[in-house]
Formats: structure tokens, C-alpha cells, sequence
């Protein structure tokens, strides 16, 4: 069964996920990060703005198969050649389709308070589900 976590009060979503991506990375992970298009494109151009020592090697998705053999894929559909990935990170307002063929789901739910709302239903979803799920106060981890 798919390991559900969610990452609760990340005062910038993009920010924590490129954090969230280069600390994955280093332990080995290759993960998918699902989000509308207008940030897959913030999400690669701030992961090819940081420094040399720092640079994390990622590809959009665009159908090619050259994007997926690299640790991290940025996308705004998720489909079965992703699976392999392992890690799903959700920046969506929705239960991604097909969530439940990842290893382990990540949501990364902000301090706005839509974001907030529309990440207690995705939590009701899994839940009702019966899957457990860990949560993660990143205000009480000090990851502002």
C-alpha cells in the first residue's frame, strides 16, 4: 500500500519542494513532482539557477523518455512511465489519478488557508481509503 505523507505550513510551496527535492536526491530517490504548468516551469527554472555545487539534475516531462531516466521529473500529468520513479510529490489541489501506483505520496500543503482546505479533503480521500497517513508540521521543524 502507497505510504501517505503530508507536509503541513510551507510558507513557500516551491521553495520547501526544491529543499524537500535536493535532500531526496542525496539519499539516493528519484521522485516526480506533479504540479500545474505555470510551476513545473518556476520549479525547472529555480532548479537551474542555483549554484554549480548545488544544481539538481531534473527534466520536464514532455513525453520523451530522456526526461524520466533522470532523479527528478517535473509534470502536470502523471502516467505509468512515472511509476518508476517511486516518489510522487503533489503540489495539486487534487488526488492525483493513479497515486496509488507510486511507493509513497508527498503533499505539500501551504500556511494559505485554501491550500489548507482543499488538503483536508485530499486527507478525507486517502483516509476513507484506509490509508494511514503521516503528517509533518514543518512550523514545529522550524522549515520556514
Amino acid at each position: 500500500m502507497t505510504d501517505i505523507a503530508f507536509h503541513f505550513g510551507a510558507p513557500n510551496k516551491l521553495e520547501y519542494v526544491g529543499r524537500l527535492l535536493r535532500k531526496a536526491v542525496g539519499r539516493g530517490a528519484r521522485l516526480t513532482v506533479l504540479a500545474v504548468p505555470a510551476q513545473v516551469q518556476y520549479l525547472d527554472a529555480s532548479l537551474w539557477a542555483t549554484s554549480p555545487t548545488d544544481f539538481l539534475v531534473h527534466g520536464v516531462d514532455n513525453g520523451d523518455s530522456a526526461s524520466l531516466r533522470c532523479p527528478v521529473v517535473l509534470t502536470s500529468r502523471v502516467h505509468p512511465g512515472l511509476v518508476e520513479h517511486g516518489i510522487l510529490v503533489n503540489l495539486t489541489q487534487e488526488v492525483p489519478a493513479g497515486f496509488d501506483q507510486f511507493e509513497r505520496v508527498i503533499e505539500v500543503v501551504s500556511v494559505d488557508e485554501e491550500d489548507r482546505a482543499t488538503a483536508r479533503i485530499r486527507w478525507k480521500h486517502y483516509v476513507q481509503r484506509g490509508y494511514a497517513i503521516q503528517r509533518h508540521d514543518l512550523k514545529l521543524k522550524g522549515a520556514e
